[in-house]
């Protein structure tokens, strides 16, 4: 910072201090001003009029009411303007006491609106000006009683562009502040959707692999003793399960890592290319799952393939936990016209824990959860039993969408 901008600094936090030094040299010029003589025989010559006791007293005044310029300036554009009528019917020779009228009139243009500056600047430039020319010692055409007129417009227009100025200025910095405002709350809702993305994709993950190891190693812990090589087959089963989790998770929270840190996975996303391996994982945990698909030649955008095999993965992780290894489930795939539509049902064989008899009608935050990816893509997800026992769950995912935010789906 300057000392430049120091000493603006200072004087912008005693405005008082600052308005009472302009009313000093405002009189100073008025005082100064009174003792030349414009007409003399050589010209403008100093020392050749001398101000009378009321001249000085008006100036004085009208000087001392500027102090006051910011607090009340109508105020004191009003008594300014008292004193300069005054001295303009009464002095002879005139002291240039309109100067503290023309200071007034510049600081209520700029502190005020525009048509109040134009009431007030044309009330002040006519009634000066007027007085001047009607009651003045001096003709009416004299350079003197113009001069009143010209000071005073030139006040009221500098103060408007003034006001202006300051207006449009401070509409930028609102501006720039509004949209810095934006910029955050929009980095927020961004970090907030990217964590429930996140957070959908563990529970996905998480509750798939967790449940093929729960059944895995309950069929490990009844062959144990009978059977060892089956139960030997069941714990490969249970590895291989906590292995393929340990990665995903590993690829999930790597999206968390921050810029310094060690490179994230570089493995793809899952998309629906690996449902066969999906299924694959729940047909080694005793799950009969048949697929059928009928999308070849369909390139899916990632955030809808990837939403696409959540739900198939969600949808036979609760089928396994509620409808228990008998049951059979089918996997559709198919596209049709501008979407694809991802179906998955269940015949509802087993233990069936839901009120209406579906083995996922207790599904709880899973099918929430999916229902949610699914909205964020602009889809929409049914579920429910079916007629005669079992589960639907129905996906229809737009080929080409654009993410928005769950809550504006409606």
């Amino acid at each position: 910072m300057t000392a430049l901008d120091r000493a603006r600094c200072r004087l912008r936090a005693h405005p008082l201090a600052l308005d009472a030094a302009l009313a000093a040299g405002v009189l100073v010029c008025m005082v100064v001003g009174s003792f030349v003589d414009p007409r003399g025989e050589n010209g403008v010559t100093w020392g050749v009029r001398r101000p009378d006791a009321l001249s000085l007293l008006l100036m004085a005044l009208g000087a001392a009411a500027l102090v006051l310029r910011r607090r009340a300036p109508r105020s004191v554009l009003a008594v300014t303007g008292t004193v300069s009528v005054v001295e303009c019917v009464t002095g002879d020779p005139r002291a240039p006491v309109a100067m503290s009228a023309v200071v007034a009139l510049y600081t209520v243009a700029a502190a005020t609106d525009r048509p109040t500056t134009w009431r007030l600047g044309l009330t002040t430039m006519t009634v000066l000006t007027g007085a001047a020319m009607l009651a003045g010692p001096l003709p009416w055409y004299a350079q003197e009683n113009l001069a009143i007129f010209a000071w005073t417009g030139m006040a009221a227009a500098g103060g408007d562009a003034v006001r202006s100025r300051r207006a449009f200025v401070h509409a930028i910095r609102e501006r720039a502040e509004r949209a810095e405002r934006t910029r955050e709350e929009e980095a927020r809702r961004r970090v907030a959707e990217e964590r429930l993305r996140i957070a959908r994709d563990l529970h996905d993950v998480v509750a798939h692999h967790i449940a093929l190891v729960n059944v895995q190693a309950g069929v490990a812990a009844h062959v144990m003793d009978k059977r060892p090589d089956q139960a030997k087959e069941a714990l490969a089963h249970v590895r291989e399960a906590s292995r393929s989790a340990l990665n995903e998770l590993r690829a999930t929270v790597g999206l968390l890592r921050q810029s310094g840190d060690p490179a994230a996975p570089t493995e793809p996303a899952p998309g629906l290319t690996r449902l066969e391996e999906l299924a694959g994982t729940f047909r080694s945990a005793g799950l009969h799952v048949e697929i059928a698909r009928a999308d070849h030649g369909t390139t899916l955008p990632a955030a809808v393939d990837l939403a696409a095999f959540r739900v198939v993965q969600e949808a036979l992780t609760n089928v396994q936990k509620h409808a228990g290894v008998q049951a059979r489930a089918e996997v559709s795939v198919v596209r049709v016209g501008p979407n694809v539509e991802v179906t998955v049902l269940d015949d509802g064989a087993g233990d069936q824990d839901g009120p209406d008899g579906g083995p996922q009608a207790g599904g709880g935050h899973g099918l929430l959860g999916m229902r949610e990816r699914v909205t964020a893509l602009g889809g929409t997800l049914t579920t429910g039993p079916r007629y005669g026992g079992g589960f639907r769950v129905h996906a229809i995912l737009p080929v080409k969408t654009s993410t928005r935010a769950p809550g504006d789906a409606a």
